[in-house]
């Protein structure tokens, strides 16, 4: 049985912890359940939840414990409809998905000595442009992005040289001591030289938990082992 869910209790029987439920709580955390565009179900079979799962507007994450039924889950995205669900590969769609890696990391890092200044409240146009996001709306990103810092359930830094900035991150999904890491840039002129090491290091350090990312299965593997962060499974997007 697939049902919606009106508050954190109905989650309580969920002791799994993965980057997925760490997007899932955290926005449940940010939202609640009043808004309509944010919305969160619960599988249980035999009592047992066997899957979590959330909605922002029409984009989906789905978490899920051994057991999970496979064909209910396909029928309610099938009537509910979806733009994107992301989700472990053992979810069977039936449908096209991009696919890459999820690492983690508790490390603490000592940080090197660098004359940059990190700064934990950058203006957020100026992060946004400096990202350059492609197809994301600013308004829409702004309104979720600063409603989650106000919330604790999300942190943006940047990393400064003479004012300006070199390199960026962004913890997008913060649940208790645990958090998910995106959007790591730094200026083309700038690479090379440090400036990303010393930023996610110094992001990390300011996480009590585990430190998840995702990454395209060819991308940045060796970058993100120096700085402590292993392998730990698959994600998969299906769209």
């Amino acid at each position: 049985m697939i049902e919606k869910i009106e508050g954190f209790e109905q989650y309580n029987k969920w002791n799994k912890n993965d980057i997925y439920t760490v997007r899932i709580l955290s926005l449940l955390k940010s939202y609640g359940t009043s808004y309509h565009f944010a919305t969160f179900y619960r599988q249980i079979i035999d009592d047992k939840i066997t899957a979590i799962i959330s909605r922002l507007d029409n984009d989906i994450t789905m978490a899920l414990e051994e057991g999970f039924d496979n064909t209910e889950l396909v029928r309610f995205f099938c009537i509910t409809g979806h733009a994107s669900i992301l989700c472990p590969p053992e979810f069977q769609f039936g449908a096209k998905y991009d696919q890459g890696v999820i690492m983690q990391s508790k490390r603490k890092l000592n940080l090197p000595e660098l004359n940059v200044t990190i700064d934990e409240y950058p203006k957020l146009m100026d992060l946004y442009n400096f990202i350059d996001y492609e197809n994301q709306d600013f308004k829409a990103w702004y309104v979720d992005i600063s409603h989650r810092v106000r919330h604790n359930t999300a942190r943006a830094y940047t990393l400064n040289v003479d004012g300006m900035i070199v390199s960026s991150g962004i913890l997008s999904s913060i649940y208790k001591n645990d958090a998910v890491l995106t959007t790591v840039r730094t200026q083309d002129e700038f690479r090379g030289l440090g400036y990303a090491s010393y930023l996610v290091s110094y992001i990390c350090n300011d996480v009590k938990g585990i430190v998840y990312l995702m990454r395209d299965a060819e991308l940045n593997e060796n970058f993100y082992n120096r700085l402590g962060f292993e392998n730990t499974g698959i994600w998969r997007m299906y769209k």
